[in-house]
């Protein structure tokens, strides 16, 4: 018991390390960010990423994969954009009909025994093309309140930062202490043994699924708060930054093994990633690629450290 739990912190330490190696990398290629608008600055965008990494995360803790993050998010940016400016109750009432959809496909992929990924990406058209019917060119704009309440100024630190922490200790308790986030892991980790103890696995399903929906309608909710406006294509880039920010984070596709911590720590230096190489002056055309080169290495790290848990086992 005593390794295990050193072994999880030492999966937490890594990601966690990439992120202090970066944000001191920035702070020396760039002193003037060492400050309350500097650090607002490089992680403006984190909110929204961290919360489309938190529900990219709880559909991995159930061995699924989504492949219409971006979609949906970009669907939910354009409703808040429109209807829940202009007609708040019928904007509350579209967005609780998309997380009742997202449970719905839990439920559907369970029990026709679809392929995840398959489903997903046939949904990622729906959202699209429903999301370019809302707003055929970029437009709307955001609701007052969405809008203060990203802008709003802490007195300690900048507001991604504070609802980074917020994010990541909620869903810490959502997935890490809850019995719904127990049960969620039992299905990622040995779902035959979780029915035979005679839980409902299409209750979880759903329940997964759902909650993952309602953190992807926080995030496009976020994003209109820092964008102040919508397109439909304003989140495409979501779904594969969901599923770095889970990786880099410590989680894994199969076995339910997740860290919501480590997801949002996962999505902040994806999200700084981004500032750091554009003080190397590096193309953006390149920095994607240079985006997938640190998540080549930090995987890597992570083998070196799957490889000395093994070897400690066997002794």
């Amino acid at each position: 018991m005593t390794f295990r739990l050193s072994s999880d912190a030492m999966r937490l330490a890594i990601p966690a390390l990439s992120l202090t190696l970066l944000l001191a990398a920035v702070f020396w290629l760039q002193p003037r960010a060492m400050s309350y608008v500097g650090l607002n600055l490089l992680f403006n965008l984190a909110v929204p990423i961290a919360l489309a990494t938190i529900a990219q995360m709880i559909v991995m803790a159930v061995n699924d994969l989504d492949l219409s993050m971006g979609a949906f998010v970009s669907f939910v940016a354009c409703v808040t954009a429109t209807f829940l400016r202009d007609a708040p109750v019928i904007g509350v009432l579209i967005l609780a009909g998309a997380i009742a959809t997202y449970a719905a496909l839990g439920v559907v992929i369970y029990l026709r025994n679809l392929p995840s990924i398959v489903v997903t990406l046939g949904m990622s058209f729906v959202w699209g093309g429903l999301a370019v019917l809302l707003l055929p060119a970029p437009g709307g704009q955001a609701p007052d309140w969405v809008r203060w309440l990203m802008t709003v100024k802490p007195p300690l630190a900048p507001m991604a930062i504070v609802a980074s922490i917020v994010v990541a200790l909620v869903a810490h308790l959502l997935v890490m202490r809850s019995s719904l986030g127990v049960l969620m892991r039992g299905i990622g980790g040995n779902q035959r043994s979780v029915e035979r103890a005679g839980w409902s696995i299409v209750g979880a399903r759903a329940a997964a699924y759902g909650l993952a929906g309602l953190f992807a309608v926080l995030a496009g909710i976020a994003l209109v708060g820092l964008t102040t406006s919508a397109d439909a294509n304003i989140a495409l880039r979501y779904t594969l930054l969901s599923i770095a920010g889970v990786i880099l984070g410590g989680g894994e596709f199969i076995g339910g093994r997740v860290s919501p911590i480590g997801a949002v720590i996962g999505a902040l230096t994806l999200t700084l990633a981004g500032s750091f190489l554009s003080f190397l002056r590096i193309s953006p055309d390149w920095q994607i690629g240079a985006q997938g080169a640190i998540l080549i290495i930090v995987l890597a790290l992570r083998l070196m450290l799957n490889r000395l848990e093994k070897r400690e086992k066997r002794r």
